[in-house]
Parts: structure tokens; C-alpha cells; sequence
């Protein structure tokens, strides 16, 4: 059957920024991750010059006027290949489903159920999959081992309680709250599968489920509502077909995006006109992009008008509603395509790496040390004893005697403190708003020696203000504008006349500008011809009005009825602009500054109000001549064309022009010849602003045609249909452009960024900056930034292409020992291909580094060099969604809470207000995570080794019986409420003030040494633990009485007392908690001696030789260790201690 197609101006004469990003999957089927995709868009923008994203993120589509066969043209389509669309990388295949529901066949039970499941668990998985990730950790399934064989009654010592009790306690406390959060989950997914919506009927209106929701439903959806399903915009309640959408939730990106509905559905009279309708929709097989949709939709029958013929649309990322999604304008009908994990929203939902600190490395690393030492020990044991009768059952016995050696609390009190220190960085004032998304590493922040930064948005404040405009022969500054406003008003009023007779000529000219012989002056001279400064500043300011993706709205947010475009006037008022773009915000700013203001932006239309030409004795209030806009074609920017451009139709003239904006780089091809834009773009970037090469061409009425017709084709097309389109812009429009000036933006620094950064220098951190700026503009930053020293060598490394350019180049940069090397994009992928070893270890060497042009891939593959190569802890900081799978694979992610969204934010694993924050983060709360954990685990570690050699030096001098010397409540108490809340109070201490902590930078360089937990630290505490569990157990043995109970009580009393004045000796900066907490254990176990008669003679205990026998042996513990802890700090104190 022959189809005919929708003309282009009616259908939408671009795809939207999601549309055009597909630009990056077709021809090129692999699958790509939704982080990377805005981080390549970001790193494209930001290398034009531009933010990162757009707040129109559909640009503006051309009108819809009314269906003609006059209008219409004819395309033969080509048959569509399911199944090869389906392939590559792509879940699932392409569909094709019939567009009324009263047609639909097929079984739409093939296609995944409409639910939302975020829960880990469910009944039958719940209790294995949670006792593997237990019992996966060295710790548990040791102490598993152990409860387990106190069920054989040949290796049963003691009560069982004591064995399984505290296995049972730690594995029900994390099972709880596994259950909590998984329980927790499903409520909200229940919640979510149990919203109601509206489907669409024959029959009328119906109320569902969104677990109910199949595909090919009409399904209608009220201002902010959520997205159920992805779906192809239908219909919506403005007469253009447009609505808003906020993405938020599925992007990170705060800003609305513009959403249109297919043209002929919005056409219809009433939503239940769409059951007339006969025909299918085409959507390509489910993948990740959330900016790449291609589909068509057929109608077939049913418009009514005589058509006889098949109606093919074409559709794009802009005529879609994806999952999770709000709508925030209107209402909206939508056809489901994708429904449960085939929706965008659920394919990328992914988990990232499981982190885990190097402490708990380290300590996991120790525990297995203990274990050598406990088998050991019991080998030693039994064969001090001969091997005698079933030796090995002697042996497993021991190991169950010694097992307190590898303590089961270690991992619960470093929770704990986690938990604290986590609390602490969330309350600490100095950096509010901080939030730690992942408790389980606060210590790594003060092991952090590489610190990988974005540019924008991060060092930047994305704050743009543009600062200077070029124009070949002049340049004009904030400070020069009023001259800038003086040419418009003269190039205006030579042509139009005075201010108050502007705006009647206008209206007149708007009321005959059809007519091509009425053309007023205004709008003459717009050729390549020479023309006066005047004219070549209008043109500029006229360009930079009309070529963005910018909204305007009345400061007021209120519809005044300001504009009156019949007249041709308008009231002057201030006004407010909506963009994610702040580089294109800057730029409508300054035109309003100048007197050209962007008064209204609708679909297909665009005014400028005409300020300049208001009288100065009006103070800026009154009224103002308006220039009216057909907007006919807008191509956005992408991550490949580094440019933005629209096509424009003077109302009052009639003239056509294409006008075009974008990085120097890829301009520079496009426009006329010229002799000074390299030379001015060089020179703007040495001042660190941002450049934009602003170029227009003007297009004869059959010029356009032949454009929109091969456009209209390539927008059809069923495979390459983005490269057709690139094409056909490239052949049409893009060449012989008149270059008209060059703009440059300035992104200020974030506020202290220059001295955290030389805080986190005089710390050891070394830092790289990784941008997709260019080399010239990022240089700039890093100078300002103080990221280059003063007096420091900035070695430059780019345009390398050759594997033997880039060895030359690492040769030279072997010796440049004290130097920033700057390095691009391609030369950086050179490297990395060739000589990705040779480059990590020059680079890591290197006080600074700045990585330009870079790409998302880039900069996750330099975090994971820096890793491999330098076994070093890697932090990376980011604001934007292209920064996530660098945060993602750094040791420690920091997102900024910035203007691109939340992305960042929330996969970090640490999310911040400011870069300044950073340097309170890991001077002061790394410092005493990482110092606090490190002293506390090694006194829990203590702990279990004092009691297990007590246990030793008592089997030894009772003929090796693997008899318990503390049975029961006795070794329960001990780890619990005798000596628990005093050990944990650790976590309160502090070895300096958070003054010298921050004044003394140099304080950090010692903490990623790791000598605060050390095999040489461990062996210490070893010897420590050596010497008071035999001198306790000796000394016990020497003073024995008469009972063997006494024996009992006066050493396990000296070795809770011991343990108090050991926490004591530890402590450097006393709490009022430490205090309460020693007080209260001494107190709870002297109370207990009464509670517990089975293991305390409370008649001995009053006795004046308990007291002074449990004095002489807590002495002969803990004494030498007080007097040697003196002499070191007398003599070899430690760095921090010469600062108090």
C-alpha cells in the first residue's frame, strides 16, 4: 500500500536532544549504559562551550497545522525487520502492535507484567541468600564452625549459650534489619504497583491498578502524576500537542523537559475518537537510552477527511513519556509500549560495586593471622602434652578454648563506630547538608591520596555570565555594553524612525508581511554585503536572541497580557528564563541587558521585545516595538555535533535564516574564511571563558524546500535514520555560513575552592582535574584554581595521534619531576591504548594533573589505573550525571549537589553542598574514622587475645586439660557489659583539635601510611596481650587459696579492672561518655559479683587479701605499659603531639 507522510513542518522538523542522542546508538547497536550516555552529552557540551544539558530537552517542533492532500507527500516505506532490530545489544525484540485496542490480538501476556520490584528477597530466598552474605566473611563462618561443634558432645566445653549466643544475636541483628529494608521496599513497590490510573475504554473511562497496565493501553495521565509505563504521547490538553515533563527521578536532571504528541491523534476532536482509529505502532526493541527512541506510527483508517491512504509518523524520543516521569503541565493520553523491566526506567536501575574499606580489608586480613596464631597454640598444646589418646579431639577443643582469640564482637563494634562516625559528618554544621549514602566506608576518607575532580560545576560555580563579545574588527565587555545598546538603537531608528513611531511601522510591516515587496528597513542588509558597526551588532545580538533552547517567563510568573503582537508593542518588564544550559541563559541575559529581549517562546513561534529603542528618560518602563519569529526547524545539541542551530522566518520580512552556534573546533569548517578567530578564541580561553562561534546563512524560499524534503525523507527512514538526518543538514545548511562573532562565558570558581585545593595539597593528596573542556580554558581554571603552583611548570601534551609521539612524550615527562602536565582527549586515548602502564606510573608521579577533552570512559579508566598501578585510595568528586561511573568506580565517590541535578549526588557515596566541604571531610572526620576504627579494632582484638592467653598459661600449668577457665556469664559479661560501652567510647576520642587538624594539613600525609594499623601495631598489641594474660594468670596461680574459685575471682576481677585502665591509658582527649562509661562497667560488674554466686565467693570478695592480691596483679598488668606509654612521650613523642 502507498503511505503518505506527514509533511515536515507538521510533524516536527527535529529530533528532540533525547531524539538526537540517537544518534550514539544508530549504526552502532552496542549497548550502552544510561551514565555514560549523559556523560558523553555533558563532555560534548561542555567542549562547545557549552552546559552540560538543555532545559528544553525537545526542541521546539514546527507547527501542526491541519491535515491537506494538497500538503502531503508520498514516501514508499520499506518493510520492517523485527527481528534484526532486536538484535545487539538490545533486550528483547522490536514490536509492532496494532494502535486500537479493540484490535489487539495478540497475547499481551508475552510482554513482562507492569509491576515495580525492588525487594532482594522473598519467602524462599530470604534466609540463604542473607546467611551467604554472613557467612561469606571469614569472621562468621569461623564462629559458625565453632557453635556448630558444641553440638558434639566430645567437643562441648562449657554451656552451649556461651558459643551460640552470641553467633545467634549478631546474625538475628542483621537479619532484622535485612528483613526491615527489604520489608520496607516492598511496601513502597506495593504502593507504587497499587497507584490508580485512568484507562481509556469504547465504553468510556475506567480506573486501574499500575500492575494492571498492559501494552497497548490508552491510559490517561493528570497533572503531576507519575508515569506508569513508557508510553508514545497521544494526545494532550494544549492545542499545540505540547506538554512538560519533570525527569528527575529518572535522570537526576531538575530541569522540565518539552514532550509533543503525535500530531494527527492531537488533532482528533475527543479522546475517545482514538477507538476510530485503525492502524499499528512501531516501537524499536527495549534498550537503556533514555534519549534514543525510534518508532512510527501508522494510521490506517479512521482520520476522517477522505483520506483514503495509510498516514505514517514518524516517532522520536520527544514524542514519549518514559516511566517514572511527572507530568507538569496538562493532561496527557498515552499508548503503553514498554511495560515492567523492558521500561527505561527499570533496565537502568543497576547496582553498582559492593565497597569495601581497606581497614576492614586489613582487619579481615588479621583475623586470619589469629586464626594461624590459635591453631598454632593448639598444636602447641597438644603436643606439649604428647599427643596423647585422641589427640585430635584434644585439638579441636583447644581451638574452641582459644576461640575467643578472633573476637565475634570485632565486627559489631566497627559497625557500630561506622554508624557513629557517619552521624557525626551528617551533624557536623561546617559542612551542612552533607549525606553519607554508604556507612560502611567513612574510614577510607582519611586514606585518600589521589583526588579526581570534575571541572564544572565542581571547581566552577556553573554560574555563567558572559563577558566579552567578538565581532572581527571589535570586542565589547560587560563594561562596554552600553555601547553595544547605542548601535542597536542607531542601526534601529535609521531604519524605523523614532522610538514612538517604531512601533506603529512595525505593525504596520507585521500586517503586510506576507507581502514580499512591503519589506520595511529594519529587517535590510542582513546579506553578506559590507555593512556599517551598527548593522554587524544588530545582526550578532539578533543572532544570539533566537539560536538557544531558552523559555522566557515574566518575573511575576503571571500571564499579564503584556504582549500584544497585533500591535506590535509591547510593555517592558523584567524577565525570568528556564534552562538547564546556564551558558545559553548568560547569553539571552545579555541580550536583554543590550535591549533585545526574549518576550515569548512558544511552539513555533518566537518574539523579541525591542528595548533599545525605548526613550532612556523612561527608566526602562513603557512600551516597546516586538520582532515576531516562525520557528522552523531547531537542531539541538548533541554529544557528536559539539552545535546547535534553528531555522527562523522573519514574519516581518519573510526572509529564512539559518543560525548557528557552537565550539571553534567544528565551526571553524563551517563558516566563511577569516583571519582572526583562532587567534581570539586562543586568547579568550587563556582567560578561562568558555567560547561559542556564532555563524548565519540565509536561505532563499527553494533553498529551504529542497532542505525540508531531503530532511522530511531522512526523518523517516528506517535504519540510519540519525546519520540521513545529520546528512542532510551537513548538505543543505551547513556551509559558506557568514561568521558573525565569537562569545565568551565565564564560569566562576566555587567559593574556597582555591584553598581547599592547596589544603589538600599540603595534605599529600594529589589532585587531577578531569574535563571535557578544552586544553586552553581547563590550563586557566587550574591556574586560578591554584591547582598549578606558583613558580610550577605547566607541561602541555596534545594533538598527539602516533603510538611513537606520545612514547616521545612520556620520555620528557620523565623528567619533569615538579610540573602540571596538561593532556588531552585523543593523546590521552593514545596513551591509554599503548602505553597504559608507562603513563600511570609518569602521571601518578606528578604533583597535578589535568585531563582535557575527556570522555566518561576516560575518566572511569583513570580511576581504575590509578588503582591498579598505585595500590593507592582514589577519591573522586563530581556534580553531574557524566561523573557517575568515575564516582561509581572510585575507592570514595563524592557528588556534588549541583545545577545539573542530582545525579551524582545519588550514586555517591558521600554527597555535599560544595568542593570547600571536601577538605573538612577528610582532614578532620577521615581523620578520626580512620584513627578511631584503627585503635578500636585493635583493642577488641585485645581483648579476645588477653583472654585466650590466660586460658593458655592455665591448661599449660594444669597438666594441658582443655578445661574453661571463665565458663558461662562470666565469658559472656566480659565482651558484653563489663567492658563493651568503655571500649567502644574509643570511638569519642581524638589525638588533636579540629583547629590544628585544619591548620596543619601535613597531619593527613602520615594517616595513608596506614601505621595506625600495621602488622607492626598488631605484633605490639600482640605482645602486649602476651605479657598481661600471663602475668594475670600466673600471678592468680601464685596467690591461689584454698578454692579454686578464688583463683576464678581474683583473675577475672584483675582482668576487668585491667581492661578499664587499659582503655584509660588509650585515651588521648577525655569525654564525659569515657568517664560515665568506665564508672558505669566497674559499677555493673562490682554489682554483679552479687548477682553471680555460682562463680564469686562474695565472702572471699570483702576480704581485705582479695582486695590487695587483685590490686598487686591489675599493678604488675598495667603499670609498666602507663610508665612506658610516659618515657615515648617524653622522648619519641609522636608529629601531633609536639602540636598541643
Amino acid at each position: 500500500m502507498s503511505k503518505r507522510r506527514l509533511p515536515a513542518a507538521r510533524l516536527g522538523d527535529y529530533m528532540a536532544a533525547e531524539g538526537q542522542g540517537s544518534s550514539r546508538r544508530t549504526g552502532r547497536e552496542e549497548e550502552i549504559p544510561m551514565h555514560r550516555l549523559s556523560i558523553n552529552s555533558r563532555a560534548s557540551h561542555e567542549s562547545a562551550g557549552m552546559s552540560s544539558t538543555f532545559s528544553i530537552d525537545t526542541p521546539l517542533m514546527a507547527a501542526t497545522e491541519d491535515l491537506d492532500e494538497a500538503a502531503t507527500s508520498r514516501v514508499n516505506m520499506p518493510p520492517l525487520d523485527l527481528d534484526a532490530q532486536g538484535s545487539s545489544g538490545r533486550r528483547g525484540k522490536a514490536r509492532t502492535e496494532p494502535l486500537n485496542p479493540q484490535d489487539n490480538a495478540f497475547k499481551k501476556s508475552r510482554y513482562p507484567a507492569n509491576v515495580v520490584s525492588n525487594n532482594k528477597y522473598n519467602i524462599i530466598t530470604f534466609l540463604p541468600l542473607v546467611l551467604f552474605e554472613q557467612f561469606k566473611f571469614f569472621f562468621n563462618l569461623y564462629f559458625l564452625l565453632v557453635a556448630l561443634s558444641q553440638f558434639v558432645p566430645q567437643l562441648r566445653i562449657g554451656y552451649l549459650f556461651t558459643y551460640v549466643g552470641p553467633l545467634v544475636f549478631v546474625l538475628a541483628v542483621t537479619m532484622a534489619k535485612e528483613w526491615h529494608d527489604d520489608h520496607a521496599r516492598r511496601k513502597r513497590d506495593s504502593e507504587a504497583n497499587s497507584q490508580r490510573y485512568t484507562r481509556l475504554t469504547a465504553d468510556g473511562c475506567e480506573s486501574i491498578a499500575s500492575s494492571k497496565i498492559r501494552v497497548g493501553d490508552f491510559v490517561l495521565i493528570e497533572k503531576n502524576q507519575r508515569v506508569p509505563a513508557d508510553m508514545v504521547l497521544l494526545r494532550t490538553t494544549e492545542t499545540s500537542g505540547a506538554c512538560f515533563v519533570r525527569t528527575d527521578q529518572l535522570d537526576g536532571e531538575t530541569d522540565w523537559k518539552l514532550r509533543i504528541a503525535v500530531p494527527p491523534t492531537q488533532k482528533l476532536g475527543d479522546n475517545l475518537d482514538l477507538f476510530s482509529l485503525h492502524g499499528s505502532v512501531y516501537a524499536d526493541a527495549p534498550h537503556k537510552d533514555i534519549y534514543d527512541f525510534v518508532g512510527n506510527l501508522t494510521i490506517d483508517s479512521g482520520l476522517g477527511g477522505g483520506a483514503a491512504e495509510a498516514v505514517t509518523v514518524p516517532l522520536g524520543a520527544e514524542n514519549t513519556l518514559w516511566a517514572n516521569t511527572t507530568l507538569a503541565s496538562g493532561s496527557a493520553v498515552g499508548y503503553v509500549v514498554y511495560t515492567g523491566r523492558d521500561t527505561r526506567a527499570a533496565m537502568n536501575t543497576g547496582h553498582a560495586k559492593t565497597k569495601v574499606g581497606i581497614l576492614d580489608s586489613e582487619v579481615n586480613r588479621l583475623s586470619k593471622i589469629l586464626f594461624v596464631v590459635t591453631l598454632g597454640l593448639s598444636l602447641a598444646m597438644v603436643a606439649l602434652d604428647g599427643f596423647k589418646a585422641v589427640w585430635y579431639v584434644t585439638l579441636f577443643r583447644f581451638l574452641i578454648l582459644f576461640s575467643s582469640i578472633i573476637p565475634i564482637s570485632l565486627r559489631v563494634n566497627l559497625d557500630m563506630g561506622k554508624s557513629f562516625y557517619s552521624m557525626g559528618i551528617e551533624r557536623d554544621k561546617e559542612i551542612a547538608g552533607s549525606v553519607v549514602r554508604n556507612s560502611m566506608i567513612p574510614e577510607e576518607l582519611g586514606r585518600i591520596e589521589y583526588c579526581l575532580t570534575d571541572k564544572t560545576g565542581t571547581l566552577t560555580r556553573n554560574e555563567m555570565e558572559l563577558k566579552r563579545v567578538h565581532m572581527g574588527v571589535m570586542a565589547y565587555t560587560l563594561e562596554t555594553s552600553d555601547e553595544v545598546t547605542r548601535h542597536l538603537r542607531t542601526n534601529l531608528r535609521d531604519r524605523v524612525g523614532t522610538a514612538a513611531d517604531g512601533g506603529g511601522e512595525l505593525a504596520a510591516a507585521a500586517a503586510d508581511g506576507d507581502d514580499a515587496g512591503k519589506q520595511p528597513a529594519l529587517a535590510r542588509g542582513h546579506g553578506k554585503a559590507r555593512r556599517d558597526m551598527p548593522q554587524r551588532v544588530f545582526d550578532m545580538v539578533e543572532s544570539l536572541a533566537l539560536c538557544h533552547n531558552v523559555t522566557p517567563a515574566e518575573e511575576s510568573g503571571e500571564a499579564s497580557g503584556t504582549h500584544d503582537a497585533r500591535a506590535g508593542v509591547a510593555v517592558a518588564k523584567p524577565m525570568a528564563y528556564q534552562a538547564s544550559s546556564p551558558d545559553e541563559v548568560a547569553i539571552v541575559k545579555w541580550t536583554e541587558h543590550v535591549g533585545v529581549v526574549l518576550a515569548e517562546r512558544t511552539l513555533t513561534t518566537m518574539t523579541l521585545r525591542l528595548d533599545a529603542l525605548m526613550p532612556a528618560a523612561q527608566g526602562g518602563v513603557g512600551t516597546a516595538p516586538l520582532l515576531a519569529y516562525d520557528i522552523l526547524q531547531v537542531f539541538p545539541f548533541t554529544s557528536e555535533s559539539k552545535r546547535m542551530g534553528i531555522v527562523v522566518r522573519s514574519r516581518l520580512t519573510g526572509e529564512i535564516h539559518f543560525i548557528q552556534k557552537g565550539a571553534d573546533a567544528v565551526m571553524a569548517r563551517i563558516v566563511e574564511y577569516n583571519d582572526w578567530l583562532d587567534e581570539e578564541c586562543g586568547n579568550m580561553a587563556r582567560d578561562g571563558l568558555r567560547t561559542l562561534v556564532v555563524g548565519r546563512k540565509r536561505l532563499t524560499r527553494q533553498a529551504y524546500a529542497r532542505f525540508e524534503d531531503a530532511y522530511a525523507r531522512a526523518k523517516v527512514a528506517v535504519v540510519g535514520r540519525a546519520d540521513a538526518m545529520r546528512q542532510a543538514v551537513a548538505e543543505h545548511l551547513e556551509s559558506d555560513l557568514e561568521l558573525l562573532g565569537l562569545t565568551g562565558v565565564e564560569d566562576r570558581l566555587q567559593d574556597h575552592v582555591r584553598a581547599t585545593l592547596e589544603l589538600l595539597g599540603n595534605a599529600g593528596v594529589r589532585v587531577w582535574m578531569l574535563t571535557g573542556d578544552k586544553v586552553e580554558t581547563a590550563t586557566c581554571v587550574a591556574v586560578s584554581a591554584r591547582l598549578v603552583r606558583r613558580g610550577q611548570l605547566v607541561h602541555v601534551v596534545a594533538g598527539l595521534r602516533t603510538a611513537h609521539e606520545v612514547n616521545a612524550a612520556l620520555e620528557t615527562l620523565r623528567t619533569l619531576s615538579d610540573c602540571c602536565v596538561v593532556i588531552d582527549g585523543d593523546s590521552l586515548q593514545v596513551a591509554l591504548d599503548f602505553f597504559r602502564d608507562e603513563f600511570v606510573a609518569v602521571a601518578a608521579a606528578l604533583p597535578a594533573v589535568v585531563c582535557c577533552r575527556c570522555s566518561p570512559t576516560q575518566k572511569a579508566d583513570i580511576v581504575r589505573l590509578l588503582q591498579r598501578h598505585t595500590r593507592a585510595r582514589v577519591l573522586a568528586v563530581g556534580d553531574g550525571g557524566n561523573d557517575v561511573s568515575m564516582i561509581q568506580a572510585a575507592d570514595v565517590g563524592v557528588g556534588l549537589v549541583g545545577r545539573e541535578g542530582k545525579q551524582a549526588s545519588l550514586a555517591a557515596d558521600f554527597s555535599v553542598l560544595q568542593f570547600s566541604y571536601l577538605g573538612r571531610l577528610l582532614l578532620w572526620h577521615g581523620r578520626n574514622s580512620y584513627k578511631r576504627s584503627a585503635k578500636l579494632a585493635q583493642f577488641v582484638i585485645h581483648r579476645g587475645l588477653i583472654i585466650s592467653i590466660m586460658q593458655v598459661v592455665f591448661s599449660a600449668l594444669f597438666y594441658f586439660a582443655p578445661i574453661a577457665l571463665f565458663q558461662g556469664m562470666l565469658l559472656v559479661g566480659y565482651t558484653t557489659v563489663y567492658t563493651m560501652a568503655p571500649v567502644f567510647s574509643l570511638v569519642l576520642d581524638r589525638d588533636v583539635s579540629e583547629d590544628i587538624a585544619m591548620l596543619y594539613p601535613e597531619l593527613y600525609a602520615e594517616l595513608t601510611k596506614g601505621r595506625a594499623l600495621s602488622f607492626k601495631t598488631f605484633f605490639m598489641w600482640l605482645l602486649i596481650s602476651i605479657y598481661q594474660g600471663g602475668a594475670l594468670m600466673m600471678i592468680a596461680v601464685w596467690l591461689f587459696d584454698t578454692e579454686f574459685i578464688h583463683v576464678v575471682s581474683i583473675a577475672f576481677t584483675g582482668l576487668v579492672l585491667n581492661e578499664l585502665l587499659m582503655v584509660a591509658l588509650e585515651i588521648r582527649t577525655w569525654h564525659r561518655w569515657m568517664i560515665w562509661s568506665i564508672l558505669g562497667s566497674l559499677a555493673i560488674y562490682i554489682a554483679s559479683i552479687w548477682v553471680l554466686p555460682a562463680y564469686f565467693d562474695v565472702s572471699f570478695i570483702v576480704t581485705p587479701a582479695f582486695v590487695w592480691k587483685t590490686l598487686v596483679i591489675t599493678a604488675v598488668s598495667s603499670v609498666p605499659l602507663y610508665i612506658i606509654k610516659l618515657i615515648r612521650r617524653i622522648y619519641a613523642p609522636p608529629a601531633y603531639a609536639k602540636l598541643t
